[in-house]
């Protein structure tokens, strides 16, 4: 990250509109899912179904990947194994040259947002369009992700008309109304549907029993990227494998609800290798590990794999809901991106993001697979401090802590001496500390001292 998250989430909080923007997206978001999750009877066992299926993954995470390889393969598509982002950048690179493509789709992929596979394709020469409204919004308005499920959650009507007006809809005035953005945005979309024969897409499941890849939507974007063009790339993380058929049961439940509030996705695009006069001529996976297998090897740490993009945790987090997502310096923002984030770069490079959220448990309420975020938050706090260390400033305070706490003496003269210095010097001594809490003030007496004045 390039600043911290304290000193990010500072700035963001100066902004009001940003503050408003989220406040009314994330209330809408959880009264939607409240409503959606309140009809189904059997939502706790959905959860608890969901929590073993991804917990068994884990255990067999070789086994599974290796079936959906052959899978894959039996069915006429092509499986390649990124160990790093520069590796999943390449091959994906490699194949649009293969092919002549100076343009490729782009179905919403925050695995491809991970690695930065966009960027790595404009230095090839070769564009990438995003096709999701709200990626497409990104894009064009140069930002990035703010959400895992609304990149673009941080803007309003007005910001994306004016947009729009400006790129895809020069020249023309557009209405604030969400019909009329979505058509600006479908007539710029529909020339590239049909003209651009290369797609790359990320994939929500993939199931190792029959080689199935899906992808959930909500706008057909993905529907036109996955069976329009000829050739089609999907760049997955490895922890998206499920191991049989019947296990999309449970999380095409499960994800819908906990997203969106919705009791199915619009589109629900599943797909098996190649078929002739079917879809696209040629599939690729595209295997991305990436950090993941680090973060498998650490047995409290590895439930962050869990997650299935459904960004309930965000939007219930008070932390999240106040400072936006680009604080956390993520395509991973919120609760979820507090411990995903610094696993998958390594705790050197996100030290702060395991503060970056708070302990309330309001993220392990709503996680449809039921991922403790809140006792990951504390293990990877004790990490940071153990692998990196704390600030020197950090260390010094809390050894003048340890000095004086240990001796009575020394305690209560500490007590004297902040009655007295309840201006510059005792906000100086707490300053790192009430920078982000309020530092009481200190009361007229002491117990001890209330006491022996009463003999």
């Amino acid at each position: 990250m390039k600043a911290g998250f304290e000193s990010a989430a500072r700035e963001a909080l100066g902004d009001s509109q940003l503050r408003r923007n989220m406040a009314r997206a994330t209330t809408t978001i959880r009264a939607r899912r409240a409503a959606a999750v309140a009809e189904v009877e059997d939502w706790e066992e959905l959860r608890e179904a969901g929590a073993a299926i991804k917990a068994a993954v884990m255990a067999s995470l070789p086994r599974q990947l290796e079936r959906l390889e052959r899978a894959v393969e039996e069915r006429g598509g092509r499986v390649h194994w990124a160990r790093d982002g520069a590796e999943a950048n390449a091959i994906v690179t490699d194949l649009a040259r293969a092919h002549g493509a100076g343009e490729v789709l782009k179905v919403k992929s925050i695995t491809t947002d991970e690695i930065e596979l966009n960027q790595a394709l404009a230095a090839a020469g070769i564009r990438a369009h995003e096709t999701d409204f709200a990626e497409l919004v990104n894009q064009l308005a140069g930002d990035w992700s703010s959400h895992i499920l609304v990149p673009a959650i941080h803007r309003n009507r007005s910001e994306i008309r004016l947009l729009f007006e400006d790129t895809i809809a020069a020249g023309r005035r557009l209405d604030e109304d969400p019909v009329a953005l979505a058509a600006a945005a479908r007539g710029h979309l529909r020339e590239l549907f049909l003209r651009v024969p290369f797609a790359v897409s990320g994939a929500n499941f993939a199931v190792a029993e029959t080689g199935s890849v899906a992808v959930v939507e909500s706008e057909g974007n993905g529907r036109m990227c996955t069976t329009l063009p000829e050739v089609l790339v999907t760049v997955m993380g490895i922890e998206k494998v499920l191991p049989e058929w019947r296990d999309l049961e449970v999380f095409l439940q499960l994800l819908p609800r906990s997203a969106t509030g919705e009791r199915m996705n619009p589109y629900t695009s599943i797909w098996s290798g190649v078929h002739a006069g079917d879809g696209p001529r040629e599939f690729h996976l595209v295997l991305l590990d990436n950090g993941r297998t680090d973060v498998l090897a650490d047995e409290l740490g590895r439930a962050a794999l869990h997650c299935i993009r459904c960004s309930a945790c965000l939007n219930v987090c008070p932390v999240y809901s106040r400072v936006g997502g680009h604080a956390y310096g993520s395509v991973y923002p919120g609760p979820i991106g507090a411990v995903l984030t610094p696993q998958l770069r390594g705790l050197p490079q996100a030290p702060t993001l395991p503060w970056a959220s708070s302990l309330c448990g309001a993220c392990l309420e709503a996680c449809p697979v039921k991922i403790d975020i809140p006792t990951m938050l504390v293990h990877l706090r004790g990490r940071v401090r153990r692998e990196v260390g704390a600030p020197r400033g950090e260390r010094a305070a809390l050894a003048a802590a340890f000095r004086v706490l240990s001796d009575r003496g020394r305690y209560e003269r500490a007590q004297r001496l902040r009655r007295l210095g309840r201006g510059a010097l005792a906000q100086l001594l707490a300053a790192p500390w009430s920078r982000s809490r309020e530092l009481p003030e200190p009361p007229p007496q002491t117990f001890r001292e209330w006491w022996d004045e009463r003999g």
